[in-house]
């Protein structure tokens, strides 16, 4: 956990502390993050899975990796990850604290934010409180390469705000019906409030790869049906018991077991071109603020 004794280095000398660096010796363009939201439609889908193992992967390469798991209240990345984080969201928005404080350094150096647990005010925070919040969370994108942020299924105000301000997602749904259904709900109000919007969509749990690609065949047909557009179909993830053993073990699976199934996809899917392209015009939070108005 990190506990820095001087709060008004939040830009400089949090990014110095944390990496060893300096944010202004990045170039010209490439000052703020890349941010990709991971979303579902239902619960159950392996979201936070999805995400968990995500950042990992790519903190593995090298990058300096934020993953924010805004499932408010009822978050769980945490013990994914094997963490113990002593402040969470909701502490960001009382004010008590800065971002860095808030920060725990997890597998690979990459850094979780977590959502709180059993926190009945996170889950429904009003406009007001989203915007302390993302207010709370911009200097995140000057210290970090990627930030990975891991919604809570459907759709709160905090996730369309952050689906508006986004150029990237991954949709994560199963094989089901219920599970298509509920995402497609979440990619149509995705379009809705951000046209531009790149989506990707994983097939998670599904029983082999003919139940994946069918679920991928029906998803495609009722976008182009009723919405003229499709996202990507990025990967599926085969249900597999090293999965459940990782959740267990509190140890992602591309780390505890690396050659299973899951694993071997997650690292594909991870290398979604999309992710080296999930930069905003402007910075993520300042139009996430916008959103909120």
């Amino acid at each position: 956990m990190l506990d820095l004794s001087r709060l008004d280095f939040i830009r400089r000398g949090a990014f110095q502390r944390l990496f060893g660096g300096d944010p202004t010796s990045r170039s010209a363009g490439t000052l703020t993050s890349r941010v990709v939201c991971v979303a579902s439609g239902k619960g159950g889908t392996g979201k936070s899975i999805m995400a968990s193992n995500l950042a990992v992967t790519r903190a593995q390469t090298g990058e300096r990796v934020l993953l924010v798991d805004f499932d408010a209240g009822l978050a769980n990345a945490h013990l994914l990850l094997g963490l113990a984080p002593r402040y969470d969201l909701g502490h960001l928005i009382d004010g008590g604290i800065e971002l860095e404080q808030a920060l725990v350094e997890g597998p690979q150096g990459m850094y979780l934010l977590s959502g709180g647990v059993g926190r009945a005010a996170l889950q429904n925070p009003t406009r007001r409180e989203l915007d302390r919040l993302f207010r709370a969370l911009r200097p995140a994108e000057d210290l970090f390469d990627l930030i990975v942020i891991d919604h809570g299924a459907g759709m709160s105000y905090g996730t369309v705000a952050h689906l508006a301000a986004s150029s990237t997602m991954i949709l994560v749904t199963s094989h089901e019906v219920t599970g298509l259904s509920d995402g497609y709900a979440i990619y149509k109000r995705a379009l809705m409030v951000n046209p531009h919007i790149r989506v990707g969509l994983v097939v998670n749990r599904a029983p082999n790869q003919a139940a994946a690609d069918a679920a991928w065949d029906r998803f495609r047909a009722a976008c182009q049906r009723f919405l003229a557009s499709q996202p990507e179909y990025i990967g599926w993830v085969p249900a597999d018991e090293a999965v459940s053993r990782s959740v267990e073990n509190r140890v992602p699976v591309t780390l505890g077991e690396p050659q299973s199934p899951s694993a071997r996809a997650l690292r594909e899917i991870a290398g979604w071109g999309a992710i080296e392209l999930a930069r905003t015009s402007s910075a993520f939070y300042d139009r996430a603020l916008r959103a909120l108005r």
